[in-house]
């Protein structure tokens, strides 16, 4: 169980992140979505304990990271933006360091070595220096370091950055098999691996938490999941004079398109598309198309990180 109570980091007067508070729970894997200077490597670098806060309670397994970093330390995994490589060792020596310091020795670090290798596909270029390796095989090797000692508590930023698809992959089937036995707070800018990757998501916006949830439930708070549109045939006037009269319509948006077409985006219970239907079909508008809008988590991602949080939407739909 990690616990972020109030946290704030200060650099001088600029704050990176300000007045942070969630939970993660054990066994979840949680991505951390936002745009460049979001807050979201400062929030991973106070969880890992290469930051400190400057305000505000950060506990994982219940250690404070203030009184205990040194002990939260030998059970967190951490890939930073750029993975921490020696180019001149080869990548089996490089395992080897970096398993003996996080105190592993004999069987235990050979054990530790071979997983590693195993689940970032390293094997067939483990006697190979790190500084021939193309940017890819790197990036594996800083993910196989963060895993030798089988952390509880596994941080990656931006572990995909950088891979082809065939590793974009492997990656996603590693993380599957890290799952549920370890913590993994995954930061990515690639939305399409926080949909298939992770149980739920932070999205944070200029040093804050904007909004938490799952995909689905981040959609149906920002109503994008009750989205519909119809396309009909007749004038924009017409139409909208049409739905205004239909109880449980909300943001509206009409427009014309080539020809004699109208298209209209409204916010409206699945219950009420019938009333919708059958209010176009008596004004003897012509139904064309009428069909649920997908919202997905890019259309999620982009209003959160607008900077509109529900409770501010909220504010401004009851003003």
């Amino acid at each position: 169980m990690i616990t972020v109570e109030h946290v704030s980091k200060y650099y001088g007067a600029t704050a990176a992140v300000s007045d942070l508070n969630f939970e993660i729970r054990s066994g979840e894997c949680i991505g951390f979505l936002g745009l460049n200077g979001a807050g979201k490597s400062t929030t991973l670098r106070l969880l890992s304990c290469l930051l400190l806060p400057t305000a505000g309670s950060i506990r994982v397994r219940g250690l404070d990271v203030v009184s205990h970093p040194h002990e939260i330390r030998r059970f967190i995994g951490y890939l930073p933006d750029q993975p921490p490589l020696y180019l001149e060792m080869t990548v089996d020596e490089y395992m080897h360091f970096a398993g003996r310091i996080r105190g592993l020795s004999g069987a235990e670090l050979e054990r530790g070595r071979n997983r590693a290798l195993s689940l970032c596909s390293l094997t067939n270029v483990a006697h190979q220096p790190i500084g021939t390796l193309s940017h890819g095989y790197r990036q594996r090797v800083g993910i196989a370091q963060a895993i030798i000692h089988g952390p509880s508590l596994l941080i990656l930023d931006e572990p995909i950055q950088g891979l082809d698809p065939v590793q974009i992959v492997e990656m996603r089937k590693m993380i599957g098999e890290l799952r549920g036995e370890h913590t993994i707070l995954l930061s990515t800018h690639i939305l399409s691996e926080i949909e298939q990757t992770c149980d739920r998501i932070l999205v944070m916006h200029a040093g804050q938490i904007a909004a938490e949830g799952t995909e689905a439930e981040l959609s149906e708070r920002l109503q994008a999941g009750r989205r519909l549109e119809v396309e009909v045939r007749g004038e924009p006037a017409a139409l909208r004079r049409v739905l205004s009269e239909v109880t449980g319509i909300g943001d509206l948006e009409i427009a014309a398109t080539d020809g004699d077409a109208v298209v209209a985006r409204m916010r409206v219970d699945e219950a009420d598309h019938e009333l919708v239907s059958r209010a176009i079909v008596t004004a003897d508008l012509g139904l064309r198309r009428m069909e649920p809008v997908a919202s997905g988590l890019e259309s999620v991602f982009l209003q959160l990180s607008s900077g509109q949080s529900q409770a501010h939407r909220e504010q401004e739909e009851g003003a």
